[in-house]
């Protein structure tokens, strides 16, 4: 749950410099004119690291109730593709931000092994809810 209403989580989920703050490893978020955004970020998984270039796509947005994201990236250990679907339900004062996603590794990532990279993954998502829902919170 983000305390925070809906139509600020929506934008901010959008904007690149909230994103970029909030994604574990990301050094560069920037808006491309086609209305994509490319991603530069460091990522580890156990003895793999590396920094990874790629690219993220908004589609199928419903502002501000639902969208869908596509991930292409690769880099020193490998290559990522990934789709997830965002959707935001305004509850109370506070949004509740439902997700689900698939991703397939490639490289020197996939090496790694299947319940390793599972359990990084949901790692990297709860960083980013994290860091993204102090965004919203309130200064005591």
């Amino acid at each position: 749950m983000i305390r925070g209403p809906r139509e600020k989580v929506w934008e901010s989920l959008l904007n690149p410099q909230v994103l970029a703050r909030a994604l574990p490893g990301c050094e560069k978020l920037e808006p491309n004119p086609d209305g994509s955004f490319a991603a530069e970020m460091r990522v580890g998984i156990a003895a793999v690291k590396g920094a990874y270039r790629g690219r993220v796509e908004v589609l199928d947005a419903v502002p501000p109730e639902h969208f869908r994201m596509k991930v292409e990236g690769q880099g020193t250990g490998g290559f990522l593709r990934g789709e997830g679907t965002l959707n935001l339900v305004a509850e109370g004062a506070g949004t509740l931000l439902q997700y689900s996603g698939d991703a397939q590794v490639g490289g020197v990532m996939a090496s790694v092994g299947q319940r390793l990279l599972v359990a990084a993954a949901k790692q990297i998502v709860a960083k980013f809810f994290e860091a993204f829902s102090r965004e919203f919170q309130s200064p005591t």
